[in-house]
């Protein structure tokens, strides 16, 4: 009797985010997973289950490499304006693999309405501590909101920014908005 294979789960969430970026999110599929890695639908099967456990287990690694980075940036409490901040910063500097790998899962999400609830929990987690009655509390409001249009906007391929471009958006968000709300 030959040993069993092993499968490793992440090598398996790589070919998925992959088929992802390249095909987008009709392009995943268990049969597409399996095919990429070489292994049988009944391997996939077995790490994750479904086509769905793929699906939250592809955000929760985003995720965790996203809270990764904010923590770094934020600490570990973090006040309401501090984590709007830390947010423009982990987006800003997030690289354009991740962030296209990001908007991928967005993509995935926006199919999957089930999905959707702990997305919209994140958001709302994000800026429900603000004070939206304050100038600091809208400004930082409005600078949450554009950035995450500015990502949406470049990573689902809406509208071209290179590199540059991006810097010079997220310095603007920087001294327009929230800076003035550090007075």
């Amino acid at each position: 009797m030959g040993r069993q294979r092993s499968i490793d789960r992440d090598r398996v969430l790589d070919a998925a985010e992959e088929i992802v970026a390249s095909q987008g999110a009709a392009g995943l599929t268990i049969d597409s997973v399996a095919k990429a890695m070489g292994i049988s639908k009944g391997g996939v099967q077995y790490c994750f289950g479904n086509k769905d456990a793929l699906i939250d287990a592809m955000f929760e690694r985003w995720g965790k490499a996203y809270d990764e980075v904010f923590t770094q940036i934020a600490g570990s409490d973090p006040s309401p304006l501090t984590r709007v901040q830390a947010h423009m910063q982990a987006t800003r500097s997030s690289d354009q693999t991740s962030s296209a790998k990001a908007a991928g899962l967005m993509a995935t999400l926006i199919q999957t309405p089930q999905h959707l609830d702990s997305t919209r929990e994140w958001y709302r987690g994000r800026i429900e501590s603000l004070d939206v009655t304050s100038e600091q509390g809208k400004r930082a409001r409005l600078a949450f909101l554009a950035t995450e249009g500015a990502f949406m906007l470049r990573f689902f391929g809406l509208m071209e920014i290179d590199q540059q471009q991006w810097e010079a958006m997220f310095a603007d968000i920087q001294r327009y908005l929230l800076a003035a709300t550090e007075e």
